[in-house]
């Protein structure tokens, strides 16, 4: 596995040193530097073309979004993850129109850190291995919250069609084999019209498969069941 190449810019030293300390505690990093000062920043990055940028905002003789925007200015390939005791709405808007990976707040945690590691690690492996972009590739690279209390988007259902009937008819194809929209719609009470507009609807979601049959005297029926 080739390493995370980190690069600390951090004016206070002993946070510094300890953000060190985090860094060799974590698989598959390799501390490339530490800057103290933005001067310093510029130059090792220039240098050691790191990864990933562990960056504080406020400095001496410079602010972070600076060389944050200065970064995208010229293509950098280096990331950035922000770690700053700034808690301005401001700030964060800034950090975000210049492409930050993640936002923490000081004073850093050895777990919060490591779970932005770990999820940027898993980004540039789903980039690593992409040759060609699909939506579903996209919206799993774009970041998104990593909070464990996020609850599940209700499905947006299109006008004509009622979640109850629609999970009505999924518990009928659910049973298995083939049906045709009269036998759904008897099975669950409704007309055979009501019945196939469902069921094409879940054929367009993927959920369902739908083939042509002749019956005995050659009318042709379609009939639905779920993708194996």
């Amino acid at each position: 596995m080739t390493p995370i190449r980190i690069l600390i810019v951090e004016d206070d030293r002993k946070i510094a040193e300890i953000q060190r300390r985090f860094v060799e505690r974590l698989e598959g990093l390799e501390l490339c530097g530490i800057a103290h000062t933005m001067a310093d920043a510029r130059d090792l990055v220039e240098v050691m073309s790191p990864d990933l940028i562990l960056l504080d905002v406020y400095f001496p003789d410079g602010n972070g979004l600076d060389l944050l925007r200065e970064l995208r200015a010229i293509d950098s390939s280096s990331d950035v993850i922000l770690i700053t005791a700034a808690k301005e709405v401001e700030t964060l808007r800034s950090a975000l129109r210049g492409g930050v990976f993640d936002y923490i707040l000081k004073p850093l945690v050895f777990e919060r850190l490591q779970d932005a590691i770990s999820r940027y690690r898993d980004h540039l492996n789903r980039l690593s291995g992409l040759h060609q972009l699909a939506q579903k590739e996209v919206d799993a690279l774009l970041p998104r919250s990593s909070g464990e209390d996020e609850t599940p988007k209700e499905e947006r259902l299109p006008k004509g069609i009622d979640a109850l009937t629609l999970n009505k008819i999924r518990a009928v194809a659910a049973r298995g084999g083939q049906w045709s929209a009269e036998e759904v719609g008897a099975e669950m009470g409704a007309s055979r019209t009501t019945a196939r507009r469902y069921l094409e609807y879940l054929v367009g979601t993927g959920e369902l498969s739908a083939e042509v049959t002749y019956g005995s005297v050659g009318r042709p029926e379609r009939r639905y069941a779920h993708k194996t």
